[in-house]
């Protein structure tokens, strides 16, 4: 198959926490006509992304502060899953490094789901996706994160019904929140399917 996208030019128009790059590429359409795109890429590094679950179908989550939520109107206090950047790791060692900075628990074993583009329109970013069981043996702090990085990180612990209901009514917004809940949620309705399926048997 004939090449679709011939880059241009790529340059770097921001350099900060992130970095913004403007790419000009020439783009050949469906039809076969080919023209001329500018596309900004916005790069910040890759991540990763957990949440933990208890047999009792409790759920460990984070509220912080986010300025963008505040931007656009909304409460700004968001209630999300843990998460960090890579930095120089990999994602399981960032995971188990983020789970124990923000909510004090040292993990036994993780289960890596999928590593997808959050949003690919401009945003770079890759997030590896992991859940993990806790009991209180595995509290080792009470976690926060990292004050002198901005960070003021309180720990939730919720009823997976509870997180899912607040997906429902908005109090839960962030997407990486609600994918992993409703990965958890598609695991226990498969779980209760199988359930059924022995009783009958």
């Amino acid at each position: 198959m004939a090449s679709t996208i011939r880059v241009k030019s790529i340059d770097t128009v921001y350099n900060g926490w992130a970095k913004v790059k403007r790419a000009v590429i020439d783009y050949r359409r469906r039809d076969g006509r080919w023209e001329e795109q500018t596309r900004e890429l916005y790069d910040r590094g890759d991540g990763a992304t957990i949440i933990l679950f208890d047999p009792a179908h409790m759920v460990l989550l984070v509220r912080q502060f986010r300025f963008v939520a505040h931007a656009r109107g909304m409460d700004a206090d968001l209630i999300e899953a843990c998460a960090g950047l890579l930095d120089a790791d990999d994602p399981e060692t960032a995971i188990r490094r983020e789970a124990e900075e923000e909510l004090g628990y040292r993990l036994r074993s993780v289960r890596h789901l999928y590593t997808p583009l959050m949003s690919p329109g401009s945003v770079t970013e890759r997030l590896s996706f992991f859940t993990a069981e806790y009991s209180p043996d595995d509290k080792v702090s009470d976690g926060g994160g990292h004050p002198a990085e901005g960070e003021d990180i309180e720990v939730v612990e919720i009823s997976l019904s509870e997180a899912l209901a607040a997906v429902a009514d908005g109090r839960i917004v962030d997407a990486k929140t609600i994918m992993l809940l409703q990965h958890l949620r598609l695991v226990e309705l498969e779980r209760q399917v199988r359930r059924e399926a022995t009783a009958k048997d």
